[in-house]
C-alpha cells in the first residue's frame, strides 16, 4: 500500500504544515529535532550527524536523549558512512586544518543508545554520499566540505526506502546554515529532483 513519507529540515514552516506532516505515514526528523512544533510532532525517524562536534554534543546530552522527539522515533539514522570520512580526513587535515574533529566518529554511541531505547539502527550508505556529490557536480557548486545531512537523507529515502507509488514530501528545507554545505546547489539539485517527480514540498 502506497504510504506518504515526510523529510522535515529544521528551517521555516508555513501554518498548515503541521497537520500535514503529523497525518504522513513516515516522518523523519534531523538531530535535535528542532521542527518539532511549527513542523508537527509525529517523529518515525531521527537521522543524526554522527562525526564531529554536533555528534559529540548529541550523544553526551541527557538533554538530547530525552528529547521527547527522539524519544518517540522508532529508528535512528546516521548520516555520514565512517568509512568515507576516514577517507576524507586526510585531505580535509590540509584543506580545512580547523576542522580538526570532523570526522571523530560516534556512529557506535548511536548504535549503543539505539539498542538501549529498543530503536532500530541504520547508517547511511557511502554510495548515497558519491552519489550526492556526482550529482552537485552537474550543478558546478562552489567549493564545499561535505553535502548537508539534509540532502543524504533525501537521496536515501529516494534511493532505497521509498517504493514507486510512495509520495515523498520536503518540509522545513530553506537551504540555509553552515558553510561547508554547498546549500545554493543543494537547492538546485532539489528543484531538479522536484521536477523529476520524485518528491514534491509541502
Amino acid at each position: 500500500m502506497a504510504k506518504t513519507i515526510a523529510i522535515v529540515g529544521n528551517g521555516t514552516f508555513s501554518n498548515d504544515d503541521a497537520s500535514a506532516i503529523d497525518s504522513c505515514d513516515l516522518v523523519i526528523r534531523f538531530n535535535d529535532c528542532r521542527s518539532v512544533g511549527e513542523g508537527g510532532v509525529r517523529t518515525d525517524i531521527v537521522a543524526v550527524c554522527n562525526t564531529g562536534r554536533p555528534a559529540a554534543v548529541m550523544i553526551g546530552s541527557t538533554t538530547w536523549r530525552n528529547n521527547p522527539a527522539v524519544k518517540r522515533a522508532a529508528t535512528i539514522w546516521c548520516v555520514r558512512d565512517i568509512s568515507k570520512f576516514v577517507e576524507l580526513k586526510p585531505l580535509l587535515a590540509i584543506q580545512h586544518p580547523s576542522l580538526d574533529d570532523f570526522c571523530d566518529d560516534y556512529t557506535e554511541q548511536f548504535a549503543s543508545f539505539a539498542g538501549e531505547t529498543n530503536k532500530r539502527f541504520a547508517m547511511i550508505p557511502r554510495r548515497y554520499h558519491e552519489l550526492v556529490d556526482l550529482e552537485l557536480q552537474a550543478f558546478t557548486p562552489a567549493s564545499y566540505v561535505v553535502p548537508s545531512s539534509g540532502l543524504l537523507a533525501i537521496a536515501y529515502v529516494i534511493g532505497e526506502i521509498s517504493a514507486p507509488d510512495d509520495q515523498v514530501l520536503l518540509a522545513g528545507f530553506s537551504h540555509q546554515g553552515w558553510d561547508g554545505h554547498p546549500f545554493d546547489t543543494e537547492r538546485s539539485l532539489v528543484e531538479n529532483l522536484i521536477a523529476q517527480g520524485h518528491m514534491r514540498r509541502l
